[in-house]
């Protein structure tokens, strides 16, 4: 059995986990529902990030095919595995 905690999946997308991609990781794509007139109509999808088999770390990705730096999943959110921006405030 394979199983992965991870985020609630946002309306109107569902992830999909390709755990046959490698020996060593899962991709974890994101589908968007939704028709794009850009793309004359195809799914919409992103890789969100990848999964190590072996030690349950995630990591965000480089691109489609190469996972990145490890990363913490409580500072990415359900869109995309890149760390959440942090904000700064600028004092005067």
């Amino acid at each position: 059995m394979f199983e992965i905690l991870f985020h609630k999946c946002p309306e109107g997308y569902h992830y999909e986990f390709e755990k046959e991609f490698s020996s060593k990781f899962v991709r974890i794509t994101l589908h968007h529902h939704r028709k794009y007139d850009f793309n004359l109509g195809k799914p919409v999808s992103t890789v969100w990030g990848f999964y190590n088999k072996k030690t349950g770390a995630f990591y965000s990705p480089v691109d489609s095919k190469k996972p990145g730096k490890m990363i913490d999943i409580h500072k990415t959110t359900p869109y995309s595995g890149m760390l959440k921006p942090t904000v700064t405030s600028i004092e005067g």
